[in-house]
């Protein structure tokens, strides 16, 4: 039974099954991923206060890092909120509504990670191949036009695959076998013919995995080369561009590992073992794979206080958390 384009969003609901074929693990995953988010709102939004009140730390790098950080922190709420709430309470239903909201959001938050990481390959290219004309280059107003055009391409794929899962039919009251709604179990539900849609996602996943990875390993590639003829450059070139490289590799394996898993009923377990690595893990590792080895981050975090950047994160956190609860009502 499909519904009518005017009452569907109303009516529909979806049932995310996540982890619900364990229920002797429901207690402990909560557990994990409730510290696990806890680590990732006091790291991330930690990060931000700490470059916003170090005077040190206003570098083009750390401008960065701190809008990074806050697509980690919007990321990880989205999903993770869900997937706590879904460990603790027998009804798992999320709205039409609620599930597209939330498939906007991570697709929005997710494309803008993966070009913000690619510009701030390019801004390692341009400290590393051009440090005399490093803060020529690297600009003021190249810079927010680097983070402004990661955020409008973010919303400019959300809007774009959202509008296309709307042109769908979907079955009333559909089990959704994941712990978010994401593109391809979204489309898995629909009862209409989704050639169209699935080439369109099909296209943008491409486009932005293919330009993303042409622009990080040309800037690394451009980078060793500069740096090979000069053995003293080595250890600090390897120190500057360490993290950025940790952080690359994390993220687009995880996401390259889910592009050619087969998405049978064997592998989703491991499907969903994996998009919990890519949606709730990484979010919590780069603010530690960044600021590790600064010491001026490390200063900063100790005259601050742990209670203190725990307390402003917590108040951040909740004042984000009620918003995007609101949206997925």
């Amino acid at each position: 039974m499909t519904l009518s384009e005017g009452n569907q969003s109303s009516t529909l609901t979806f049932t995310l099954l996540g982890f619900s074929e364990y229920p002797e693990f429901w207690l402990p995953l909560f557990l994990v991923f409730l510290s696990i988010y806890t680590v990732t709102v006091v790291g991330n939004l930690g990060m931000i206060i700490i470059i916003k009140v170090n005077s040190k730390l206003h570098t083009i790098m750390y401008f960065f890092l701190s809008h990074l950080s806050f697509v980690d922190f919007c990321y990880s709420t989205i999903v993770t909120s869900k997937l706590l709430e879904n460990l603790v309470v027998e009804d798992r239903t999320i709205s039409f509504s609620g599930c597209i909201t939330q498939f906007c959001f991570t697709c929005s938050f997710g494309v803008t990670e993966t070009f913000m990481l690619a510009a701030m390959a390019y801004d390692r290219f341009v400290a590393v191949c051009n440090p005399l004309l490093y803060s020529t280059t690297m600009s003021q107003k190249l810079c927010a036009l680097l983070v402004g055009g990661s955020y409008t391409w973010g919303v400019v794929c959300s809007l774009t695959l959202t509008y296309f899962l709307l042109t769908l039919s979907y079955c009333k009251s559909s089990i959704i076998n994941h712990f978010i709604c994401n593109y391809s179990v979204i489309i898995s539900v629909s009862c209409s013919d989704p050639y169209i849609t699935q080439m369109v996602c099909f296209i943008f996943a491409i486009f932005n995995e293919v330009s993303s990875l042409m622009i990080f390993l040309m800037s690394y590639i451009l980078i060793f080369i500069t740096v090979i003829p000069s053995a003293s450059g080595h250890q600090k070139t390897f120190s500057t561009c360490a993290s950025h490289l940790t952080a690359i590799t994390i993220f687009h394996g995880t996401i390259l590992f889910l592009f050619y898993v087969p998405n049978t009923k064997t592998s989703q377990l491991i499907i969903i073992v994996a998009s919990v690595f890519c949606t709730v893990v990484i979010p919590m590792l780069n603010p530690s794979i960044y600021s590790l080895r600064n010491k001026e981050v490390k200063n900063t975090f100790k005259k601050l206080g742990v209670t203190k950047l725990i307390c402003y994160s917590i108040q951040y956190s909740l004042t984000y958390f009620i918003f995007q609860k609101n949206c997925l009502l």
